[in-house]
């Protein structure tokens, strides 16, 4: 699930488009004017966004709406959370380590 969320972000159109969604939902075709692709290959992007539960889009008519699911990139932020805990102890102990080493086990 994480992994997904990360393989879709780690290309830089499609972090864009996620940039992008941050301001609100908008047109498949407003976010397309922006990337120098074809939309056929843009639309290619906006189906792993929406695969890995990133996006949402809704057709209505022959507009097609793309809006940010911003519970998915809570996935992202716990993960990156834990992570910054982790190191942070690590670098606390280092430091502790090395400014007192008469206090370290």
């Amino acid at each position: 699930m994480l992994d997904g969320v990360f393989d879709a972000l780690a290309d830089p159109t499609r972090r864009a488009v996620v940039h992008r969604l941050g301001r609100g939902p908008t047109s498949v075709g407003d976010l397309a004017r922006d990337a120098p692709m074809t939309l056929p290959s843009f639309l290619k992007h906006v189906r792993v966004l929406e695969a890995t539960g990133l996006i949402r889009t809704a057709k209505s008519g022959r507009v097609r709406t793309c809006e940010l699911n911003r519970e998915r990139l809570d996935l992202v932020d716990d993960w990156l959370a834990a992570q910054r805990r982790i190191w942070a102890d690590r670098t606390d102990r280092l430091e502790r380590f090395v400014t007192r080493p008469e206090e370290s086990p």
